[in-house]
């Protein structure tokens, strides 16, 4: 979902006085090529992505998403 440019503004000052302050954690659906399409600006996804990834631990997660493992799980034990 793309933000304003206000919003993504607004956004990036967040992290921005967050950054080599304190711990942040950040989920996101989307590959980091991606986020451009979100931030509308390369040069502020830029600076984003440079804040964010440094000093960072990321973890990535590929799998069934764990909501519709559990609706299935739900449907198969209780059906109607």
């Amino acid at each position: 979902m793309p933000l304003s440019p206000t919003g993504a503004e607004l956004l990036f000052e967040v992290f921005s006085k967050r950054y080599e302050r304190g711990s942040t954690i950040v989920t996101s659906n989307l590959p980091f090529d991606e986020w451009t399409q979100t931030f509308g600006s390369e040069r502020l996804t830029g600076a984003l992505l440079d804040r964010l990834t440094h000093y960072v631990h990321i973890l990535e997660m590929n799998g069934e998403s764990y909501r519709l493992k559990h609706s299935r799980q739900h449907k198969q034990n209780n059906p109607e």
